[in-house]
């Protein structure tokens, strides 16, 4: 596997190219969302021509999040960039068959992301499996050489850091994570607005979900696996949107007697979207998930498996099961 580049090679390629392409995985997240519009608000300052690029768009629960009227979804017209950057993307293909397209003709592409199993697809990539969060990686990257750091950039690093530690709670979170929290306050950032906007302002419709998931929710390994499927006839009963699903899987995670969660989701295309969950280091789900074609983090990862959706989830429970009594 390739080394990895210094920031300051990093920051070199930014500030020699005048038109670049920010881009995230399918399906953004908070961290995928904040981090994309960090790094393109920062860029902007600097006087570049900078386009966000989401195959998906954004979500509307991080729809308040400055700059997001300017985040473009791939068409078919051609895209001219001196410079493609991937944010918080574990494989190439996960940035979309249309963004892939689109950017691969760029001369230069720099993959920064903080999951262990980024095989450095860039021509220039900073992992950082100790981050835990890409909003952390761009924030210190901004910040040890000098770029633009306004209050825009801080409300998008801010929830991007904020939602991938579960509000500062997952065992990832370090002592510089809760360091750049303090330095975004001191700087003037309302995190108390910020928090309200993204854990305290769902859709009726998220609610419901919960009440499903509560009702529906299925255990074994003696209570120690929790798992929930999630319908597409569901989904269609009450219009989700992608982005209600943030989260979700944390209100499994707090039932005590619970070692591992999984959500299993329906998605296009006759898969299965798998998130999974551990909360004892024994169980690594990257692992888990990881015979199934995908991967992640070890207290966190997911996988895209065959349907139907009963099926895929005794395939892949069956695996976790055997993992969650083998620590026993």
């Amino acid at each position: 596997m390739p080394a990895n580049n210094t920031t300051a090679e990093i920051v070199a390629a930014m500030r020699a190219a005048q038109r670049i392409a920010v881009v995230a995985h399918v399906r953004p997240d908070g961290d995928a969302v904040g981090s994309v519009l960090g790094l393109v608000l920062s860029l902007r300052a600097l006087g570049k021509e900078v386009i966000a690029l989401l195959e998906d768009g954004v979500p509307e629960n991080l729809a308040f999040l400055p700059g997001t009227d300017t985040v473009i979804q791939p068409g078919t017209e051609p895209l001219q960039v001196d410079l493609a950057i991937a944010l918080d993307t574990a494989t190439h293909e996960r940035i979309g068959e249309k963004c892939k397209a689109l950017l691969d003709p760029a001369p230069l592409l720099v993959n920064i992301d903080h999951h262990p199993t980024n095989p450095r697809y860039g021509t220039l990539n900073l992992i950082d499996a100790g981050s835990p969060a890409t909003g952390q990686i761009i924030y210190n990257l901004l910040s040890e050489h000098g770029l633009p750091i306004d209050d825009a950039v801080r409300q998008n690093l801010f929830v991007a850091i904020s939602t991938d530690t579960g509000s500062f709670q997952f065992s990832s979170t370090n002592a510089r994570t809760h360091g750049i929290a303090a330095e975004m306050m001191e700087a003037g950032l309302d995190t108390a607005r910020l928090a309200q906007l993204v854990y305290q302002s769902y859709p009726l419709r998220r609610l419901e979900m919960m009440r499903t998931m509560l009702n529906e929710m299925q255990f074994r390994a003696d209570g120690r696996i929790v798992s929930w499927q999630l319908t597409q006839s569901f989904m269609d009963q009450i219009a989700m949107d992608p982005g209600d699903t943030e989260g979700l899987i944390d209100t499994l995670r707090m039932i005590d007697s619970v070692v591992s969660c999984v959500i299993f989701e329906d998605v296009p295309g006759g898969k299965v979207r798998v998130s999974a969950r551990s909360k004892d280091a024994r169980v690594d789900v990257s692992a888990i998930c990881g015979q199934f074609g995908g991967g992640g983090h070890r207290m966190a990862a997911g996988a895209r498996l065959r349907g139907p959706i009963g099926e895929a989830a005794e395939k892949f429970l069956t695996v976790l099961e055997h993992e969650v009594r083998r620590i026993d």
